[in-house]
């Protein structure tokens, strides 16, 4: 699977994060009348007539000397350089400005498609006054309104229409995982240690490897694996020095493109906060997800090491309680073979479907042993519950009314449903539909 990404740049204050949070359906970026609110990328998905993509947020680009600029001038410059398509956003009140002049020298570096998007255009006198942005050189301007959502149905209509063509692709049937967590942490090793070559660079430098690596292999049951080691920071030469930062970006595109999701963390260091941000970003984004702790070999253990060691990671990711964990070392290759034959477990789950008949006589057992709340004298009806879609796997349950479901009920159908499905590995979603 690829998912196309759309990259939301422009000068600082021209409403990008306003129209970012139009197209995400929700209020992710702060949205504020300051130049250089946003200081880091802000990542979510988009859906538009039926395509998915990762959407991207960023700072302004300008040239000054205000606090944080160079920083999210560079920010930006790595979000263009990760995007398929950039809508470019400039204001219809201020004109064609300077600073827009100088955004524009740097898309035609980018050698990507660009849609330009000229905000603030909310009643008809003023969207008359776009013309003078064809001076811009990327075609014809979209007028839009992010704050009042005008014009974003043409505007996202030629995204769209500006996405790579996958058509000419082959079709790859491979098991695509990718491997995440902070800089440090192993990865690369592991890399090495599961195709036994040396593919990547590995040092005990944090942010060692620059480039994310694509790489293919077949285990000893014929089974077809793609592999993502993500990573730090190479772009057209220069090397920016923000690792931590362009690291997690690489994370969540490689997420994004991934099946299984194999979430590392090194048993020496423990548990950092960054840990927490890329895992939830992997949960949030429905993939497979196996937690592997790795240099477990450092590690002086007696009986209760292992047992402690994952209580603490269970306590910290009490969303993950559905995902794997395996203790490995990338130096001595510790439990390294078990885990072709994990993945090909969890994606295989990813993927499952479950019949609604049996579905059904599982639901209603439930509801029988744990009847369903009675919200101010209403009582939660369930009828029926159907699946609707895998990766992940996705149930649709009909009521009669859905404000009545309690995520407490909720998360009781969903514990009733991994207790008779095996979807070890996978989240799973459950939507409440009102029964027409």
């Amino acid at each position: 699977m690829s998912m196309p990404t759309i990259a939301i740049v422009g000068r600082p204050n021209v409403g990008k994060s306003t129209i970012f949070n139009r197209i995400a359906g929700d209020r992710i970026s702060i949205v504020e009348d300051t130049p250089g609110v946003t200081r880091d990328r802000i990542y979510t998905h988009g859906e538009w007539l039926g395509t998915t993509f990762s959407l991207i947020d960023t700072g302004g680009i300008d040239v000054g000397d205000e606090p944080f600029l160079k920083q999210i001038t560079q920010q930006a410059e790595v979000a263009i350089d990760e995007a398929d398509v950039i809508v470019f956003v400039v204001s219809v009140r201020e004109g064609v400005t300077d600073a827009d002049e100088k955004v524009a020298q740097i898309l035609y570096k980018a050698n990507k498609p660009v849609v330009l998007a000229v905000n603030k255009a909310d009643n008809p006198e003023i969207r008359q006054e776009i013309y003078d942005f064809y001076s811009l050189g990327f075609g014809d301007p979209y007028p839009i309104s992010g704050s009042h959502g005008l014009g974003l149905g043409d505007l996202l209509d030629a995204v769209i229409k500006a996405f790579p063509d996958k058509d000419g692709e082959a079709e790859d049937d491979s098991i695509r995982f990718s491997l995440i967590g902070r800089p440090n942490v192993g990865k690369s090793s592991l890399v090495n240690a599961l195709l036994g070559e040396d593919r990547v660079i590995v040092s005990d430098i944090a942010g060692t490897t620059r480039d994310a690596i694509d790489t293919k292999f077949v285990d000893e049951t014929g089974a077809e694996f793609t592999m993502v080691d993500t990573a730090g920071i190479r772009k057209r030469g220069k090397v920016y020095e923000n690792t931590e930062r362009y690291s997690v970006m690489r994370a969540m595109k490689a997420i994004d493109n991934s099946d299984v999701v194999l979430f590392v963390l090194n048993a020496e260091e423990g548990i950092r906060e960054q840990d927490k941000r890329v895992a939830g970003y992997a949960h949030e984004a429905g993939r497979g997800i196996i937690i592997v702790v790795n240099k477990w070999d450092a590690l002086k253990k007696n009986n209760q090491t292992l047992h402690d060691f994952e209580i603490h990671v269970r306590e910290e990711f009490q969303y993950l309680a559905y995902a794997p964990m395996i203790f490995v070392s990338a130096k001595t290759h510790q439990r390294l073979g078990e885990l072709p034959a994990l993945i090909k477990t969890v994606a295989t789950n990813h993927e499952k479907r479950v019949q609604s008949a049996t579905l059904n006589d599982v639901i209603m057992d439930a509801i029988a042993m744990n009847p369903t709340p009675n919200v101010n004298g209403k009582r939660l009806r369930v009828y029926y519950a159907t699946q609707v879609a895998v990766q992940p796997p996705t149930f649709v349950v009909f009521v009669n009314d859905p404000d009545l479901m309690h995520f407490s009920y909720e998360r009781y159908l969903e514990n009733q449903i991994r207790e008779h499905f095996d979807f070890t590995g996978t989240p799973i979603h459950i939507i409440e539909r009102r029964r027409k």
